[in-house]
C-alpha cells in the first residue's frame, strides 16, 4: 500500500472558497493529509481553522517563513505545500518553501510578473523540486482527451483557436464581489491586472496545453467597464501562433448572465473540436465531411490515457472538483516517485512552473500592447 503523504497549506482559512476546494480535491483520493499550516494572517482565525482541520496546535505557525523552516527540519515534515493566497504573496511564499526543499502547489497566476516566475522555475530546477500551478481545467478527462487527439495529429494542422471565459459576478457598480472580489480588484494584491490574470491565464493555459501551440504575438484591448474599477474587467485579445494560426480570446467579469462560461473551439485542417466548461463531460467533434460526433466521458471512445482519470461511470457527472483532484493525483504520484528514485519528466501530467511562466509572459505582452495603443507585441521579445 502506498504511503499517505502529508501536506501543509498557506491561506485557505475557514471563510475562504479556494482553500476549501483544494482540501476537498486532495481528500478525494485519500493520498495525502493536511498536517500543518498558516491559514490566515490573523492568528486567532488561523488557530480556529487549524482546530477545525484537526491540526496539531504546534504545527499551526505564525508565518510561512517559520513553517517552511520548521517543517523542513521535522522527520515527519510535510511533503508539499499548497499556496492559496492573493497573487502578490505567491512569489515569496513559493520561494521560501522551495528553498527549504519542499514541493509546491500554487494557485494561478503563480506570480505577478514573468521575472518572478522565471526565478521560481530556475530555483525549482536547481532544487529538483516540483512546482504545480493549479490550472484546474487541465484536469478534466475530456480536456486530456482533446490534448491526446491533437498530439496524434487527428485534427490536422491547427488553423484557428477561439476561446472565451465570461463571468458576470463583478458587473455592478459599488459591488466588489465580497472578499473574493475585493482583493482581485486591488492593484496592491493582484498586480497590474484583474480579469486577465484571473481568467485570461486560464484561457492561455487551456489553449496552449491542448493545442501544443506557442504564442508568437498578441494584440490586446483591455477595458475597464464598471465605474469605480481601476483594473481591467473585460479583455479582447488577438493572437498569432508560431505555426501561423490565429486566435481570438475574450475574458470578462462584467458579462451579466454568465456564470463560469469557459469555452474552447479549435479548428484544424481535418476537423473541429468544441468544448464547454459548463458541460465538461462532453466533446463535440465536427469532421471534414460535415459529420458531427458527440463524445461523452466514461466511454471507450475516450483516449485511455485520459480515461484513466475518470472516477464515475458515464452519466454520473464529474466536474471541476474532480478535475482539480486529477491534477493532485498526478502531482502526488510524481512526489512519491521522487522519494523512491523512480521519477521521470514524462510522468508529469499537470501544469507546472513552465506553464505558469508562459501565462505571465502572455499577461505582460497584453499589458504592453494595451498601453501602447493596442499594437502587436512579440512574446519572444518580452522574455
Amino acid at each position: 500500500m502506498s504511503e499517505v503523504l502529508s501536506y501543509g497549506m498557506v491561506g485557505g482559512g475557514l471563510d475562504g472558497f479556494i482553500g476549501a476546494a483544494h482540501r476537498r480535491a486532495v481528500n478525494l483520493d485519500g493520498e495525502a493529509r493536511l498536517t500543518a499550516g498558516v491559514f490566515s494572517g490573523n492568528q486567532e482565525k488561523s488557530k480556529a481553522a487549524a482546530e477545525a482541520f484537526h491540526i496539531d496546535p504546534k504545527r499551526c505557525y505564525e508565518s510561512y517563513q517559520e513553517m517552511a523552516k520548521a517543517e523542513a527540519q521535522r522527520e515527519d515534515g510535510i511533503d508539499f505545500v499548497v499556496i492559496v493566497t492573493p497573487n502578490y504573496l505567491h512569489y515569496e511564499m513559493c520561494r521560501a518553501f522551495l528553498e527549504a526543499g519542499i514541493h509546491v502547489a500554487c494557485d494561478k497566476p503563480v506570480t505577478i510578473s514573468f521575472e518572478q516566475a522565471d526565478k521560481l522555475q530556475k530555483l525549482a530546477e536547481e532544487k529538483q523540486l516540483l512546482l504545480m500551478v493549479t490550472y484546474t481545467y487541465m484536469g478534466h478527462v475530456t480536456i486530456k482527451h482533446i490534448q491526446k487527439k491533437i498530439r496524434k495529429g487527428e485534427l490536422g494542422e491547427i488553423r484557428m483557436v477561439m476561446a472565451e471565459y465570461p463571468q458576470g459576478w463583478l458587473a455592478f457598480e459599488d459591488d466588489f464581489g465580497g472578499k473574493q472580489g475585493a482583493w482581485r480588484c486591488d492593484p496592491k494584491k493582484t498586480g497590474r491586472v484583474n480579469c486577465l490574470g484571473d481568467l485570461g491565464t486560464h484561457v492561455e493555459n487551456l489553449a496552449a496545453m491542448t493545442t501544443g501551440l506557442k504564442i508568437k504575438r498578441v494584440l490586446a484591448k483591455m477595458d475597464v467597464i464598471v465605474p469605480g474599477r481601476v483594473l481591467d474587467d473585460n479583455d479582447s485579445i488577438l493572437v498569432e501562433y508560431d505555426n501561423g494560426a490565429s486566435g481570438i480570446y475574450w475574458t470578462s467579469q462584467a458579462a451579466i448572465g454568465s456564470d463560469n462560461a469557459l469555452k474552447l473551439r479549435i479548428y484544424g485542417s481535418r476537423g473541429t473540436i468544441l468544448w464547454d466548461q459548463e458541460e465538461s463531460e462532453k466533446i463535440t467533434e465536427i469532421h471534414a465531411d460535415g459529420s458531427i460526433v458527440k463524445l461523452h466521458r466514461g466511454y471507450s471512445s475516450i483516449d485511455p490515457e485520459a480515461g484513466k482519470y475518470a472516477r464515475l461511470p458515464a452519466g454520473h457527472t464529474e466536474g471541476w472538483l474532480e478535475a482539480m483532484a486529477n491534477l493532485y493525483q498526478s502531482f502526488i504520484c510524481c512526489i512519491r516517485a521522487k522519494k523512491e528514485g523512480s521519477f521521470s519528466e514524462d510522468m508529469i501530467d499537470f501544469p507546472d512552473i513552465s506553464h505558469g511562466k508562459e501565462g505571465l509572459a502572455f499577461v505582460e505582452a497584453c499589458l504592453k500592447s494595451n498601453e501602447n495603443g493596442n499594437v502587436w507585441v512579440d512574446l519572444q521579445e518580452e522574455k
